[in-house]
């Protein structure tokens, strides 16, 4: 989770294969929106060449888009 610009969120790293599948990219959204309940949920691929690729608010994806993978804060969660 990190918290920017007073709005809290989770930044969920994904195969870039969710992404470009409707159908894969909707499913992790709702799958994780329940995992951090009440959070925005942001997916995020690095694609082949390095550059990040990622779904969710808008507001969230411009502000990823400014920083390196490296930057986030990640953490380690078991999902079942």
């Amino acid at each position: 989770m990190i918290k920017e610009r007073n709005v809290t969120f989770a930044v969920v790293m994904v195969k870039s294969r969710v992404l470009e599948s409707v159908a894969e990219r909707d499913d992790a959204i709702k799958k994780f929106d329940q995992v951090f309940e009440g959070l925005p949920v942001v997916l995020l691929a690095e694609k082949k060449e390095g550059a990040p690729s990622c779904f969710g608010r808008k507001d969230i994806t411009q502000f990823l888009s400014g920083i390196r993978v490296s930057q986030i804060p990640w953490k380690q969660y078991t999902y079942n």
